[in-house]
Order: structure tokens, then sequence, then C-alpha cells
């Protein structure tokens, strides 16, 4: 199995910049906690100004000094990311880890600003942007790592070119989170490949917190969650430890380009974090370099790299 990651003996990260989509809430609040206890001054990338301030008011209770900033971003709207970046770069000169950690998961169908299917807008299409928008100066910044959010949906994931944003009247909720998730997972792996091949140190990394009890369940049908909840306790963690495959990412000394981080149990639904692999269609070079292509025409954006 490997070596343990221990957050404790992470030495202090004191100096460096992080950015954490979604750190007011679950996941995202328990990846700038940790950063904060490591001195990393961290930009709460988030859309509720108050529920932002809330969450930096109960990190520096834990961490009375904690260097903590927020900068507003609203990823149902790709003008918003980019009002987001050129903010962070207005007041900041490197950026060592970037966390696209944000994202929503079966939701009734509605549209970002743009028009996209708001799972793959969320989730995928505004973290493609913003880290294209940002990838000069994590480029510049030595030692940096971009972590992308995926999840065990992955595997029963498929890139569908011909329906990659889904209307109202071909919308399967469980089908586009898949997809979604299964898409960040392949923009991890090939943006590392093209990181690399340009010769940057910059790292690309994926991460999923395997099944963690936080708001992303919020839009499954309460009968249906209160009739498994008992299952459902069983089988997942809490935000705590599902936050740690994405902490061990961005600080462990043992991460390598297109490394890919889970929970160690045998299903990679909970358990202390390890590399964990995902399914062999995550590693499609040829999907992977076409959904990079329609990304960008999608999105307006050619990436520099």
């Amino acid at each position: 199995m490997g070596k343990k990651f221990d957050l404790v003996k992470v030495p202090t990260q004191k100096g460096r910049v992080a950015i954490v989509t979604g750190a007011n809430t679950g996941l995202g609040f328990e990846t700038a906690l940790a950063f904060a206890k490591k001195e990393i001054k961290v930009i709460m990338a988030c859309r509720n100004e108050q529920k932002a301030n809330d969450a930096i008011n109960r990190i520096k209770e834990e961490v009375t000094e904690a260097n903590l900033e927020f900068i507003p971003i609203d990823l149902m709207d790709l003008e918003s990311v980019k009002s987001f970046a050129a903010a962070f770069k207005k007041g900041h000169d490197r950026l060592d880890l970037l966390i696209n950690n944000a994202g929503i998961m079966i939701p009734p169908y509605q549209e970002t600003k743009q028009g996209f299917e708001s799972q793959m807008g969320v989730n995928y299409f505004s973290h493609f942007l913003l880290t294209g928008l940002l990838i000069d100066l994590i480029n510049s910044t030595k030692g940096s790592r971009i972590v992308t959010l995926s999840s065990i949906a992955h595997q029963t994931g498929e890139i569908d070119f011909d329906n990659l944003n889904a209307d109202e009247a071909t919308y399967k909720k469980s089908k586009v989170y898949s997809q979604s998730k299964l898409a960040c997972l392949m923009f991890a792996l090939e943006l590392n490949r093209r990181l690399a091949a340009a010769g940057v140190d910059t790292l690309s990394v994926a991460s999923h917190p395997g099944i963690a009890t936080t708001e992303l369940a919020r839009y499954i049908p309460k009968l249906l969650y209160y009739v498994l909840y008992p299952i459902f306790i069983f089988m997942s963690h809490n935000p705590e430890n599902g936050a740690l495959p994405t902490i061990m990412a961005a600080l462990d000394d043992d991460v390598h380009g297109g490394d890919y981080f889970g929970p160690s149990s045998k299903r990679e639904m909970k358990g202390p974090p390890k590399k964990v692999k995902g399914r062999p269609h995550a590693y499609d070079e040829d999907v992977a370099r076409k959904l990079w292509e329609v990304s960008e025409e999608l999105v307006s954006f050619k990436f520099d790299v």
C-alpha cells in the first residue's frame, strides 16, 4: 500500500498561495482548513460572500493566524470566472496550488449563463477555463500543482461528443454527472501530458473523495436519502476524511504528474488516502485530445501550454 499520508508531518508551506474553489463548505472547506494549518495563503473562491466569510471565521477559530482571502467566483458564469482570474492576477504574482474542487451533483435540469448544462458547466467547463486563465502564473511558480476533483462516478462515465452539452429533452442527471467527472479526470491527465511535453515542472493530478457526507447530496430525493441513510453512513466518511486525497495530492512529497488519489478501501468509497487508478477509458489519449479541442471551442479560449 505504500507510505501513509500524515498531514501532521507535512512541513510548513509558508509563502505559498492556493486557490480552492467551493472553499466555504464540505471538501473545499476542509482543504482550505488543512492548507491554513500549514501556513498557506488560501484564496476562498466562492459564489456567496456571506458563506465565504462565515467559513473564514470558522477557520480562524481553529487557526488564529490563518491567511485567507475571499475573491468571488460564480462557476455558472464564464464571465465571472474571467473576472476572478483577473482579480487574482492583479493582487498576486504566484500560484502554487490550484484546487478545482467545486461541483454539483444530479440537480434538476438548469443551464449556466452561457447555456451549458449545469453539471458539465460547473464541474468541468468552468474549471477548464479557470485553469487556462491562470496557467501562465502557475507555470511560472516553481513546484506548482493543479489538483482537479473527479469521482468514482467516472467509472460509468462516457464522453458523448454527440451530446456533450445535454438539453432538457436528453438530460439524464446521473449519466451527465458521470460524464462531467470523467471529463475532469481526463482533463487532469491530458493537461499533465501537455505540461510534460512543454518541459514545465508544474504537476497536474487528480483526486476523488470516495463517498463523503457533503452538501453535494442535496439533490437526492429526501425519501430516498432517508431510506438509504443507514447504508450511506456505513459506506461513506466525513468531509474531513473525504478531503484527504486532495490534500495528499497537493502536499505530499511523493506525487508525480498524472497521479490520481482516492480512499484506500476496496471500492474506494472511504478510508485513508492513497494513489489509485482510474478506469481504462479515462486514459484514452485520443478521446482526451478531442475533448480538449472541443472544450477550447466551447469556452472560446485556447490554452497556452
